[in-house]
């Protein structure tokens, strides 16, 4: 199993059992702290009693080391890792205490010898995997699911219920995953497990909800220039702790504000330049290397950038389904594992922006979508209905063309790269009912997925939980379930599976728990404003860099998919969908998806983001199927 992983953990490894009591642990290392054996895991408390397996990293160890030892808790130091710092807290303070002490990304086993009882524990926003589940009688763990399929209990059955959810979102949303029987770990959760026991129920340590109730009950009360001021002295001390290494650590850059601000305040805090990275693409439509580039000499970091052509991307599809391990269809999968391998030939950990857009208001939803919303909603739904069709009557690259031409006489907060592919999403929600139907709607990629799925049913996820925290305004709702949902499902197993995948140990500064729950307290004036988002974060970038070095419409982080499905990937995709196969394969219902393919040819409609769900689940069943004979479906 710990073989499985060695991508994870490429410079050790190590092995523990206790046959007496049936459980086993295992640790592949990837050196970052305490470069010694003494930082070599499992590790063992020095009272004996626990045993320590996890992934991750702890921030804020040497500040926990400090406070064990002046309460004389602290046991003889035998190295400087935080390994041996998580296991001295759980000794002196207890498992759910200690956790909530710990800042930091983490997934975790610890076994207690005297009660007998298994932890498992993953960290409150969910930057490190965590599966579990039952297997033919055993109970299961590992940070991927190859490490389970190696274990010969391992049943492999497809989960459709779950299939269903991944046509929807492009990605398995926890507690699911694509295999019945095993889920993952909800963030900000642990679960304990008892010998000869068969039902835990993981038990929650931290939750959004309560943060975001927190912060509505005790609002941020200061003034702008106070609220700038205390955005930076938070960020800038995530950035502090996530800057001690013992091996090389760099950043990506993309140019974007996220980014830009985290560089910004690692090259504030470093006496020499940071190394930062970006990989550009020939096409213009998807290219930022060339604003990156302007940042990194703007702040004067040691930049190195890749341009990467079609084919260099296109090499990397057959190897999705092994890095992803299960169905997962972000086609920015693709230049994000392009930008871990080029950071790993200079660097052991890479600090990333990731989170800006969820806890600030960085996507078009919040604000185009409810302004949308807004002035629609009075409107008879069948004069909706009419709009829609003139909107969807043009193809979305005919409306590019227009826009472009228009450009320069509209409104900045009106420009977007693809305006005909908002144009068409906008057509979409013209017949919705509530607010959160068009959230929904928005987030969503196949609009009925249990019609496409044979024998499938779309369970209820923590989109449909009616327990969601109390928030008036719709656009905080939207950036409320985008961290509750999209960040953990998407953003962030985008990111650790492409870096992981090359050995790289990616850090999140903007999701330090602190900043989490300080943005939370803030009014969404200092997160919108002016028909643009992440006000609040983009006033701490401009003390660093210049306002109109930043000013340009959101790029994202794509790729053109629509083109390349009807150029260099067409004969690949037409093989994986082809409808005899499918029909044999007894998944998917074949029609749907032909009709999509052929309309997506045609140029009729950019259905690139539909058919690519379908064809990373194609993908990744042919890949199982070679490599995991075991694989059965009911």
């Amino acid at each position: 199993m710990a073989l499985t992983l060695a991508h994870r953990g490429p410079d050790d490894e190590g092995a523990w059992a206790d046959e007496n009591a049936g459980i086993a642990l295992a640790h592949r290392r990837l050196s970052i702290l305490d470069l010694s054996p003494q930082g070599r895991q499992p590790m063992h408390s020095a009272c004996g009693r626990h045993v320590l397996c996890f992934n991750g990293e702890i921030y804020n160890f040497a500040a926990l080391r400090e406070e064990l030892e002046k309460s004389g808790k602290a046991p003889s130091w035998r190295g400087h890792s935080d390994t041996e710092v998580m296991l001295a807290a759980f000794s002196a303070w207890g498992v759910e205490a200690a956790l909530k002490k710990f800042t930091g990304m983490f997934a975790l086993a610890l076994w207690d010898r005297k009660e007998r009882v298994l932890t498992l524990a993953r960290d409150r926003l969910g930057e490190k995997p965590l599966y579990c589940g039952w297997q033919n009688n055993i109970f299961l763990f590992a940070s991927e699911l190859k490490a389970l399929r190696a274990h010969p209990a391992f049943m492999a059955e497809i989960d459709r219920e779950a299939l269903t959810l991944f046509l929807r979102h492009n990605y398995i949303p926890a507690p699911y995953s694509i295999y019945r029987g095993i889920g993952k770990l909800m963030p900000g959760h642990y679960l304990r497990l008892r010998e000869n026991e068969r039902e835990a129920r993981p038990k929650a340590y931290w939750s959004l909800k309560t943060a975001v109730d927190s912060g509505n009950q005790d609002p941020f009360t200061g003034s702008d220039e106070e609220a700038v001021d205390a955005l930076e002295h938070l960020l800038g001390r995530a950035i502090r702790n996530q800057q001690v290494a013992d091996v090389p650590l760099g950043a990506f850059l993309s140019g974007g504000i996220d980014s830009s601000t985290v560089v910004a305040l690692m090259q504030a805090n470093s006496v020499r330049p940071v190394k930062t990275f970006t990989i550009g693409f020939h096409e213009a439509a998807y290219n930022e290397a060339e604003h990156a580039k302007a940042v990194a000499r703007r702040l004067g970091t040691e930049h190195t950038e890749l341009y990467v052509s079609p084919q260099d991307a296109l090499n990397v599809i057959p190897a999705l389904p092994h890095i992803y391990d299960e169905p997962f269809s972000d086609s920015s999968q693709i230049p994000t594992f392009l930008l871990s391998r080029l950071a790993r030939s200079e660097v052991t950990v890479s600090l990333s922006g990731d989170g800006g857009d969820e806890l600030f208001g960085g996507y078009n939803r919040h604000f185009l979508g409810a302004a949308v919303w807004r002035r629609l909603a009075w409107m008879p739904r069948n004069l909706r209905a009419a709009l829609a069709g003139v909107l969807t009557r043009f193809p979305p690259r005919n409306w590019d063309i227009l826009f472009h031409a228009i450009e320069r006489f509209l409104p900045r907060r009106l420009r977007f790269a693809h305006p005909g592919d908002n144009l068409h999403k906008a057509a979409e929600i013209l017949a919705l009912k509530t607010p959160e139907e068009l959230y929904l709607r928005l987030v969503s990629h196949w609009k009925a997925p249990a019609r496409l799925v044979k024998g499938g049913e779309e369970p209820q996820s923590v989109l449909t939980d009616p327990a969601q925290a109390t928030l008036p305004d719709f656009r905080a709702r939207m950036m409320y379930l985008d961290t509750l949902a999209y960040l953990p499902g998407d953003v962030l197993v985008k990111v650790d599976r492409a870096a992981m995948a090359v050995s790289l140990e990616t850090r999140i500064p903007l999701l330090d728990h602190a900043l989490v729950e300080f943005a939370w307290r803030l009014p969404l004036r200092m997160k919108i404003r002016a028909g643009q988002g992440k006000w609040l974060l983009r006033q701490v970038l401009y003390r660093h860099v210049p306002r109109e070095l930043m000013e340009r419409p959101k790029m994202g982080f794509g790729i053109p998919l629509d083109a390349w499905l009807r150029g260099p990937l067409r004969d690949w995709g037409e093989a994986l969908l082809n409808p005899e196969r499918l029909t044999r394969e007894g998944f998917f219902h074949p029609a749907p998806i032909a009709q999509k393919w052929r309309e997506h040819q045609a140029g009729a409609r950019n259905w690139s983001y539909y058919l690519w769900d379908a064809l990373m689940f194609q993908s990744w069943l042919e890949a199982r199927e070679k490599g995991a004979a075991r694989d059965i479906s009911q």
